[in-house]
């Protein structure tokens, strides 16, 4: 153990002097050559570092990251949902890791209309949808990985014991303790100085979860069990699974649950899977990007590439006005397919994707785009003719946008603070690479400050369930039904050139996350930027498309854009119609890997701001 602290000490000394190549960026590219690790948070980097260091690989490393910034409430805790893209490097394939929880018995429209909701809420049990992160890394580390669950686990389980608490985490904490107090347990773990003048943990305090520590050793108790009755690796690591979903870790959460109003069931728990599935994908200039499916947001950066492909974006220059423009544009009409068309594609009706993702559909969308001005009607499109259909839903569409719409020239600054907060709202992002080839790009989420803890498990529920409709007319494929899932924002990448990585990206953030990811990716293969670049490099954000969360507005022709955007240059977006306001940091924060082919290293990126973190060899 002490070589392997002393090991990561050095690691975290090179990783501050490594590689920057004389590229103008607050922090260096981390070239590696046997691995690298980067997450939101450094203690978390470190625990992926600890399992690179005693020969797991990327999968491992991964599980243990996922651990640590679940435990440490990094945007998000134990009760929420997974979602991941891995390079297999054995079959030269990219698979999709679901686990993203689906709504419980009981939780149907007539449900909270006539509880006066317009959408599920944004806070509270019944926000929740079943947890998937624990089945989503039980899954991951069985199908993927090498290590035992009690190895993974150990950074987590020592960490549950006590870690110094992150300022970040504290602030976020104190900020919203009024909420946390009016739920029992979450009061009891979050606030230890109840009375005091700052009820959160300080930020230097060593922060200690008993209840988290204990589920997390019946996890691992389960395994050795397991094991001990000469079970294998992968089905020990079930069992563990089983003691959660079927076993009395499960029944004590939906105790909890069921105590402070919920509707979760060990019924819901059972029937829920985690599915390994085929992500989609589009080849753009050579280079094929995949994401995952509609469930979460990933086809819309598909979907925006489809469309691009089609301008001279080099000829436009970066970030000129005309760049931005047909961005924003873009943007606008595949996020306005994905408020309409996207929804879990394990349940009724199917998602017209095969249309959606067509090259000719986005030939024809972009012949929309208006080229002097701001389009704030953009409306989604029909993709049924293109997959040889006829779309069921067209009278829905006479209705768009008449829902949701806010006036972003009419936003004060708090309310404009408010707007861009939701939209940016939740998850942190994992990368993890090694040596042998496994990638594995990750977007965790759910559980977020300020959660409901569920019972004596320390586990918090999630919150995603707000991100259903209510109504048909506004998304037939989203409305809410137990059993199915909500379309989530979490939408990890990763991208192949002549059949081996190129690049692996993530970001956090909430409906910002795939137009970060897209302006990443144009950054790289359009502008020529290193990755670390790439990920510092100034984006815009709009808030045309409809918010994921709380009572998903929209806000047409609003547009965040770096501070350092000339001003002719912000005059003329002006004129175009567009409502500016300018912002220091606007890059996401992006975590990447960019795989050199030609030297056999990769170069790992980690954002310029928030508290991400990257550890390399």
């Amino acid at each position: 153990m002490k070589k392997n602290v002393a090991l990561i000490g050095v690691l975290l000394l090179l990783v501050n002097f490594l590689g920057s190549s004389g590229q103008k960026t607050e922090k260096p590219v981390l070239h590696g050559r046997n691995w690298l690790a980067i997450t939101g948070k450094p203690l978390a980097a470190t625990a992926g570092a600890l399992i690179f260091a005693r020969g797991g690989n990327a999968v491992d490393a991964a599980c243990a990251m996922l651990g640590a910034v679940c435990t440490m409430y990094d945007v998000l805790s134990w009760g929420g949902e997974t979602q991941a893209l891995i390079f297999n490097p054995r079959t030269k394939k990219v698979v999709g890791l679901n686990a993203l929880g689906v709504a419980p018995s009981g939780a149907t429209p007539e449900f909270y209309k006539g509880r006066g909701y317009e959408y599920p809420p944004e806070h509270g049990v019944l926000s929740a949808v079943t947890p998937g992160t624990p089945g989503g890394l039980l899954t991951m580390l069985a199908e993927f990985g090498t290590m035992s669950l009690a190895q993974v686990l150990e950074p987590s389980l020592r960490m549950a014991e006590g870690y110094p608490m992150d300022k970040e985490t504290s602030d976020r904490i104190e900020k919203d303790k009024d909420k946390i107090k009016t739920w029992p347990y979450s009061r009891a773990v979050l606030l230890p100085h109840l009375g005091a003048g700052r009820e959160a943990p300080a930020a230097g305090e060593v922060f200690r979860q008993p209840d988290l520590r204990e589920t997390l050793g019946k996890l691992i108790e389960a395994e050795r069990k397991a094991l001990a009755a000469g079970k294998g690796r992968k089905e020990a690591i079930y069992a563990a699974y089983d003691r959660f979903y079927r076993g009395d870790v499960g029944r004590e959460f939906v105790r909890g649950s069921a105590e402070q109003g919920g509707l979760m069931t060990m019924a819901d728990l059972d029937a829920w899977r985690v599915r390994i599935e085929e992500p989609v994908s589009t080849n753009y200039k050579g280079i094929e990007v995949y994401k995952l499916t509609s469930w979460v947001q990933g086809p819309v950066m598909l979907q925006a590439l489809n469309m691009l492909e089609t301008l001279d974006l080099k000829a436009m220059g970066y970030n000129s006005a005309a760049y931005i423009h047909a961005l924003y544009q873009v943007m606008s009409l595949a996020f306005a397919d994905r408020d309409f068309y996207y929804g879990d594609p394990y349940y009724p009706p199917q998602e017209p994707l095969a249309g959606l993702l067509s090259k000719a559909y986005a030939r024809d969308r972009a012949k929309l785009i208006r080229p002097d001005a701001n389009d704030r009607d953009i409306k989604p499109g029909d993709p049924y003719p293109y997959e040889g259909k006829t779309n069921p839903f067209l009278a829905y569409l006479e209705r768009w946008p008449g829902w949701g719409r806010g006036e972003a020239a009419a936003l004060d600054a708090a309310e404009a603070a408010e707007v861009e907060q939701a939209f940016a709202t939740g998850t942190t992002s994992i990368q993890a690479v090694d040596k042998e080839g496994w990638v594995v790009s990750v977007t965790p989420s759910g559980a977020w400050v300020p959660c409901v803890i569920a019972g004596r498990t320390g586990f918090g529920m999630s919150q995603r369930a707000q991100s259903f409709v209510l109504d048909a007319w506004k998304n037939p494929f989203n409305v809410i039904a137990p059993g199915k899932r909500p379309r989530a924002t979490l939408t990890p990448g990763l991208a192949l050139k002549d059949g081996l990585p190129f690049l692996s990206f993530a970001v956090q953030g909430g409906d910002t996350q795939d137009q970060n990811l897209i302006q990443f990716f144009l950054n790289i293969v359009e502008f020529g930027m290193n990755v670390q670049e790439a990920c510092e490099a100034a984006n815009i954000t709009s808030y045309q498309m409809h918010d994921s969360f709380a009572d998903h507005k929209t806000f047409p022709g609003k547009l965040d854009v770096n501070d350092k955007l000339p001003a002719e240059v912000r005059e003329r977006l002006r004129a175009m119609g567009y409502v500016l306001a300018a912002k220091r940091y606007t890059s996401g924060p992006i975590n990447a890997v960019f795989f050199d082919r030609v030297h056999g290293t990769f170069w790992g990126g980690s954002s310029n701001f928030g508290e991400d973190y990257g550890v390399v060899w």
